[in-house]
């Protein structure tokens, strides 16, 4: 391949669509840092990725997002890992444990979604930032962060408690409001931008799901590999600062839906 290689670093790399984004950039030949909080779940997806290439540069470090010493400790890793970071993707997040209402949920699980979510992107976020800005710097923006928030439609119509979507929509916000700050700071070298990889068959969409829930998301959610393969061509070409990636509209997600009703209806 004669494309310049990237540094890239993606949050909650061990499974799911983080992972499948880290192989997408390996095959790419991007030099990556993945970080997860379970270190089993991390060596094994480290262990998997360095047989699948073997001449690649895959590095990991186990990291609880919502913690501001591990967070700190990942861009340090990064930097020495990767010398430059061209793309952060803050990919980590969670549903919480149940999809129940507000006054149903442990105060535990409420403060942990808060927590990994938003706080968690916040502090990645300030971290990335400062990384990127000790780098050599351009008129236009060479280095880019990506959020994954929530639309206000994705939330209107997601079945997670009130903590995930309204941190999700929180998360959305920071993008938002980063991106300005940016700008008026001059940092013109620094991009940050929305990530919506649409729904993607994972672990986290699949948790507490009823059984029709389970058989409409098999049908008209994506691989995560699938989404991985469109996103990451995406990413690695992006532009200028505040804009959205998404996969696929929310309309074509929901016509899929639509499509898919009568048949499931049908096996009930």
């Amino acid at each position: 391949m004669t494309h310049h290689s990237l540094g890239v670093v993606i949050t909650g790399g061990s499974a799911g669509l983080g992972y499948a984004l880290a192989s997408a950039f390996l095959f790419r030949e991007d030099r990556v840092v993945i970080c997860a909080r379970n270190s089993e779940r991390l060596e094994a997806a480290l262990h998997t990725l360095r047989e699948l290439f073997p001449e690649g540069e895959i590095y990991g470090i186990r990291c609880d997002v919502g913690d501001p010493k591990e967070v700190k400790a990942l861009a340090e890793f990064a930097v020495h890992r990767l010398g430059v970071v061209d793309r952060w993707i803050n990919n980590a997040g969670t549903a919480g444990m149940m999809k129940r209402p507000l006054w149903m949920l442990r105060p535990d699980d409420i403060v942990e979604t808060c927590a990994t979510n938003l706080s968690g992107s916040l502090l990645l976020c300030s971290e990335a930032v400062k990384l990127m800005d000790s780098q050599p710097s351009s008129r236009e923006a060479i280095y880019h962060i990506f959020n994954m928030g929530f639309s206000s439609s994705g939330a209107l119509f997601s079945r997670s408690s009130v903590p995930h979507k309204a941190s999700k929509r929180g998360v959305a916000e920071l993008t938002h409001f980063l991106s300005r700050e940016l700008r008026s700071a001059g940092k013109t070298s620094i991009g940050v931008h929305e990530l919506s990889p649409g729904l993607v068959l994972t672990r986290l969409l699949m948790q507490d799901a009823s059984p029709e829930a389970m058989r409409l998301f098999k049908v008209i959610a994506e691989s995560p590999e699938h989404a991985a393969s469109r996103l990451v061509p995406k990413i690695r070409s992006i532009t200028g600062s505040g804009r959205h990636i998404r996969y696929q509209p929310f309309v074509m997600t929901l016509l899929r839906a639509i499509k898919a009703l009568p048949g499931m209806l049908g096996r009930q």
